[in-house]
């Protein structure tokens, strides 16, 4: 496996130590061969060392942040660390997604959006489903973030269907990345908390992150990169096949729908819940559904969700008869109902 991870030019002397001690270090404990060319550092190695290599340098870069330098015990601590959480099974959820909001890191704020980022850590395609305001597209692209920045992929690619909310918008005005804009709108909000304006603008311009329309993606193959589908309970069955079938070689796929929130044609069947039924059992794939008690935006929206999933009984919808006021209701109707034949026919 050949790793590649960018590495800033003032920090380089700090993360490789003098003499390249540190990378001896980290070459000695994993058994993985480094190529530092410019600003970029190779690693090549068995799978399973090259990413355990790997999360020791990511952890060794967090520490620098604070630190003028690494000491050995350090640079052992991460090595420790690495090899505890590959045998563990897991890379260590949130400490792993080195990725920070103007609040502070991004880690996970309930039960099920830890389970969420240990199966994204842990598979390359993975489905996540539940309602607004759970964070199921915003982790998505922090971790597609946290991947980018370490080398782990060479490309982040956002796609969404063009799909609209009930409303018919017709033809919108400019060019193409214009008419698609606001349906990767969110996409892109999620991006802007998670990095610079700058940094976003120079890696689109580079192709290094790419945002696109489902139907764009017909034909593809998207090799070393993480790809998100957003807002995939709008795609029909043959758009998700189309779509899941672009996963090239060293690659991830994070597939995010609310079920609750389908905007397809009236009978069309929703890809998301297809896509369910027909890989639940799949090997190598995660599921995770998110729950009303993994709503971390605005206290309301929980309360909104719950609200709309009971029954209406205010005006605009008919209350719920109790079982007196129906046999009421009924007996009623009997009275008022002109007798009936057997055929159904007012006699």
């Amino acid at each position: 496996m050949l790793l590649t991870l960018e590495i800033e030019p003032d920090a380089r002397v700090a993360l490789f130590g003098s003499a390249d001690r540190h990378l001896k270090a980290l070459r000695a404990a994993f058994d993985v061969h480094f190529s530092a060319r410019g600003g970029e550092l190779r690693l090549s190695g068995e799978p399973a060392a090259v990413e355990q290599a790997a999360a020791a340098l990511a952890d060794m870069r967090r520490m620098l942040r604070t630190h003028p330098g690494l000491s050995a015990q350090m640079v052992e601590g991460a090595i420790r660390t690495a090899r505890h959480h590959h045998k563990a099974g897991t890379s260590g959820s949130g400490e792993m997604m080195d990725v920070a909001t103007g609040t502070g890191p991004v880690q996970p704020r309930t039960e099920g959006q830890k389970r969420y980022i240990d199966a994204m850590l842990r598979h390359d395609l993975v489905f996540c489903s539940g309602p607004a305001g759970t964070g199921k597209t915003f982790l998505a692209v922090a971790f597609a973030v946290s991947l980018l920045r370490r080398g782990a992929v060479r490309r982040l690619v956002l796609v969404r269907p063009a799909v609209e909310a009930g409303e018919k918008l017709g033809f919108l005005p400019g060019d193409v990345q214009a008419k698609v804009n606001p349906y990767l709108r969110p996409l892109l909000d999620a991006l802007h908390d998670l990095m610079p304006f700058e940094q976003i603008r120079r890696f689109m311009a580079n192709d290094v992150i790419e945002l696109a329309p489902l139907a764009y993606m017909r034909g593809r193959t998207l090799n070393e990169a993480i790809v998100i589908l957003d807002e995939a309970q709008n795609t029909t069955p043959s758009q998700m096949l189309m779509f899941l079938t672009r996963l090239g070689s060293s690659g991830k796929m994070i597939v995010t729908g609310d079920p609750s929130q389908v905007d397809l044609e009236a009978g069309q069947v929703s890809g998301l819940r297809d896509a369910g039924a027909k890989l639940g059992r799949m090997r190598g794939v995660a599921f995770v559904e998110l729950q009303k008690s993994d709503i971390v935006r605005h206290h309301l929206v929980q309360q909104i969700v719950q609200a709309y999933e009971r029954p209406n009984d205010r005006s605009g919808s008919p209350r719920r008869k109790t079982a007196p006021q129906a046999d009421a209701a009924s007996a009623a109707n009997a009275t008022s109902q002109p007798p009936t034949s057997h055929d159904g026919q007012p006699t």
